[in-house]
């Protein structure tokens, strides 16, 4: 029987990962897949010492992540069980599962072992070029952030979108250095923020791209306008934008529609 172990460090499953995001019909959100899964606690699936397969388990008792190398899959139903049980008692109770329509093999698990699902977010495709209109609807660039500006970023999206400021400061750091942080200021006052995140493993070909609008000048078809540049850098830089919004953000969806993207896959949420 397959043998369920807490993992100390993520670095033995390295090549268990590729071989996951190998599997999958679709990018996949880059925030759940580089930063929700990644800091989750890993378990390991062995025989003997042989590494079979991993699982990501978060805080809240939620699988992120289930992988089985494909000789093995038909054990996976009854190990599926074993972990959601938590037979093994290795884990706290689990939840549930949150999980892409693009990740099949973990998705085909989920509807055979849980009870009840709803959608958490959709995951967007750039599928046609984008419209020449939308370059009308603003003069002003998206421009690249410098440190110097990172504390008026910081207080942009705190008020904006609620996000905590001591987050804010270190995951907008690096976008920073990265060069992947822009903003859009029209008459000397920030007025949209957008990210363009590329990967250093795993989905190297794709750029995640996000977008905050302020309060004050939305409906005015700034998001578009300001998506459509980051499609635009994200293409310069030889990647394939993709992007994601949550279930009941229409606002953000008509946006991401109107630059030519299609929600093909969805994020959802299982509970047993």
């Amino acid at each position: 029987m397959i043998s369920i172990r807490k993992l100390a460090s993520i670095d033995c499953l390295s090549e268990c990962k590729m071989a996951y995001i190998a599997e999958t019909s679709a990018a996949l959100d880059g925030m759940w897949l580089m930063a929700f899964a990644e800091q989750a606690k890993h378990f390991g699936f062995y025989n003997d010492d042989d590494l079979l397969g991993y699982c990501a388990l978060n805080d809240e008792g939620y699988l992120l992540q289930f992988y089985l190398k494909p000789q093995c899959h038909d054990q996976a139903s009854s190990l599926f069980t074993r972990i959601l049980g938590n037979s093994d008692g290795l884990t706290e109770t689990v939840a549930g599962a949150f999980v892409s329509t693009a990740e099949p093999h973990y998705f085909s698990l989920c509807l055979d072992h849980c009870s009840d699902f709803t959608v958490n977010a959709l995951m967007y495709q750039l599928q046609t070029q984008i419209p020449a209109q939308l370059g009308a609807t603003t003069n002003a660039p998206m421009v690249t952030v410098n440190i110097a500006q990172l504390s008026e970023l910081i207080a942009f999206a705190a008020t904006n979108i609620g996000a905590p400021e001591q987050w804010l400061r270190s995951y907008y750091s690096n976008l920073i250095q990265r060069r992947e942080l822009f903003g859009l200021w029209q008459e000397g006052r920030l007025v949209a923020a957008g990210e363009c995140r590329g990967y250093d493993k795993y989905q190297v070909d794709y750029a995640d791209l996000g977008i905050i609008v302020d309060q004050s000048v939305r409906g005015q078809g700034l998001a578009s306008a300001a998506l459509s540049q980051l499609v635009v850098t994200a293409h310069k830089r030889g990647l394939i934008p993709i992007c994601s919004t949550e279930k009941d953000n229409v606002a953000a969806q008509k946006a991401i529609v109107r630059v030519g993207f299609a929600a093909k896959n969805r994020i959802v949420q299982c509970s047993l």
